[in-house]
């Protein structure tokens, strides 16, 4: 397990994360890309509130399906419960002990703005 937390520590959570990330993502939606955050799955199960639960704030727009979570006193997002599977948590990665964002190259990007949930039949 390890210690994720917003910029200013009043959020805290426990995430079991791999020792090498198994998917790293960015997404061009137009929440994500204003965020340009990097962000990785984990499961259900995989991502426990331990401190600040209520300075959580949560945001949703469109669909009101995907919620997106960032402390309320910092303004630093933590993670967010995609639209796509509402059960897994993204966590910010930047946001976990020990972790530096920019030592990643190469990571994908999730086309957010053509959804496949938005797409006509």
């Amino acid at each position: 397990m390890k210690k994720l937390s917003c910029h200013c520590g009043a959020v805290e959570a426990e995430v079991n994360v791999p020792e090498k990330f198994e998917k790293l993502m960015r997404c061009n939606c137009s929440i994500c890309k204003r965020k340009g955050y990097v962000m990785s799955p984990v499961g259900e199960n995989d991502m426990k509130i331990i401190k600040g639960e209520d300075k959580l704030t949560l945001y949703q727009y469109y669909t009101n399906t995907a919620k997106h979570y960032f402390c309320s006193i910092c303004g630093i997002f933590t993670h967010t419960r995609p639209r796509i599977n509402p059960k897994i948590h993204m966590i910010n990665i930047a946001c976990i002990e020990g972790v530096d964002p920019f030592e990643y190259e190469n990571i994908s990007v999730n086309d957010g703005n053509n959804h496949p949930l938005d797409q006509k039949k």
